[in-house]
């Protein structure tokens, strides 16, 4: 018997194969997608590799979305900020591979250390990978959560935690935010800063606004429900270079045409066959409210929301930080500072940058920003609260980032969320704002909802589709 071929190292991985038909397809169908991040490269990818005519319109100078870079001057470069590539992002890697067969342009980083201003800090480095020994490994070695704390956790709320069964645990949870989840799990505070709302806040949310299915869903994902672990590599150098100009090179030998700086004003506008629109939450809410679809699913498009501000802001600093610094850590405690990396660690343009100037290029990130006055000051304070030693170190170039083009899955019912089908058959929606049935999120729930809109096409047509994979759509005890 032939061995099963997984994604990961998980063999509880899940497969969901596409569905069958003719393996290319025979007439000149034409599809548009609107939106060149990874939804709509996912989905211009498994067209165009069955035959169907694709035409990208990307309304910024490079492809990538939310993921993107672009270049300064001096051979700099600044990008929308730190992207964690986990392991478990089976359909994400697999769009990758188009390129990058062995994901050779992924470096791992060995560590993702939480810290709180009281110098508790939270490692994931040399943990078990496979639950439930992941969890117990983390509450041995853990500083902020204790043994002794286990008899203040209510007991009902954490074995939900291992009792997910998906799609269902995102609806078990409407009407309940992370925070108030949080409240009656009732884990030590440390624990719960380091730990959860760090995670939280990586969604670009507030806790109180941040639906608890999502997170209770990301839980599963990263930690409890699948053997990948809590680590993740990053690209070698920065996103465009390493990721997005390959893939778009790709597309090109496939046939696709790719338009960027091309803005889409009407989807009426658009000929073709099928149109994937795969656009920021924000944007793809006033495109649909152009067109002349159902209203009761235009109003479910329109109650969508937008997370609040984040900020990126990138130095680049005259002296190193301290060699035993790790690239990446999370902070909670430190004010709008939410994490920090050194992209001269990983980044190839930065380590050249670095080599050069006897300097470090840091990234300073802040999330769920209600107030972003004074932003940049604010972020370059924490930092020398965090790390002293960047105080006396001068700020050779700057550059600050502030946006509020992020999905917000908030407390509301889920299955009201749009999916990726729509009342148009010839219009489907792919993003990391679109409901999806998997335990999926962020960047992964873009390429999964890329390939499913693809698949919703090509159904249609006779084409069969591509398939995707999933962690365990059960808990432990689910």
């Amino acid at each position: 018997m032939t061995a099963r071929r997984l994604p990961g190292r998980d063999s509880r991985a899940v497969r969901h194969p596409g569905h069958s038909g003719a393996a290319r397809a025979t007439d000149d169908q034409h599809v548009a997608v609107v939106g060149g991040g990874i939804a709509g490269l996912a989905a211009a990818t498994v067209l165009a590799e069955r035959g169907v005519r694709v035409t990208v319109h990307e309304a910024e100078p490079q492809l990538g979305g939310r993921v993107r870079a672009w270049p300064l001057d001096e051979g700099r470069t600044m990008s929308r900020g730190f992207h964690a590539f986990f392991r478990q992002y089976y359909n994400l890697r697999a769009l990758l591979r188009r390129t990058d067969p062995n994901l050779d342009r992924l470096l791992p980083i060995n560590d993702y250390p939480l810290t709180r201003p009281d110098g508790l800090t939270d490692s994931f480095t040399g943990l078990p990978r496979t639950p439930p020994w992941s969890i117990i490994g983390f509450v041995l070695a853990s500083p902020t959560f204790k043994l002794t704390d286990l008899p203040k956790v209510d007991l009902p709320s954490a074995l939900e935690l291992v009792r997910v069964h998906f799609p269902g645990s995102y609806s078990d949870y409407d009407g309940e935010s992370a925070a108030a989840f949080l409240d009656r799990l009732r884990f030590p505070a440390a624990a719960r800063d380091l730990a959860l709302e760090v995670f939280a806040r990586s969604f670009f949310a507030d806790p109180n606004e941040f639906s608890a299915g999502e997170l209770v869903a990301m839980f599963h994902t990263y930690f409890l429900g699948s053997s990948e672990g809590l680590l993740f590599d990053v690209p070698d150098d920065d996103y465009d270079t390493a990721l997005w100009a390959p893939l778009g090179r790709y597309l090109a030998s496939l046939g696709v045409e790719v338009h960027t700086n091309t803005s889409v004003e009407s989807l009426d506008d658009l000929s073709a066959d099928g149109v994937v629109l795969a656009t920021d939450p924000r944007t793809a809410r006033e495109l649909i409210a152009g067109t002349a679809a159902s209203t009761t699913w235009v109003d479910r498009v329109a109650a969508t929301r937008n997370a609040p501000p984040f900020a990126v802001l990138r130095l680049w600093l005259d002296t190193p930080v301290d060699a035993t610094r790790p690239a990446f850590v999370g902070t909670s405690g430190f004010g709008p500072l939410d994490n920090i990396s050194v992209l001269d660690r990983f980044e190839a343009g930065a380590t050249r940058w670095a080599a050069a100037s006897g300097g470090s290029v840091v990234e300073l990130h802040g999330y769920a920003l209600y107030d972003p006055t004074d932003i940049e000051q604010r972020l370059i304070d924490e930092l020398h609260r965090a790390w002293p030693e960047t105080a006396t170190a001068g700020i050779v170039d700057r550059e600050l980032l502030i946006r509020d083009d992020c999905a917000l899955v908030d407390p509301a019912p889920w299955a009201e969320r749009p999916g990726v089908s729509t009342p148009n058959p010839t219009l489907v929606l792919a993003g990391d704002w679109v409901r999806c049935d998997l335990p999926v999120a962020l960047m992964e729930r873009a390429a999964t909802t890329g390939v499913l809109a693809a698949n919703a096409l090509l159904a249609q047509w006779g084409v069969a589709g591509e398939e995707v994979w999933s962690v365990p759509m059960k808990g432990l005890l689910g």
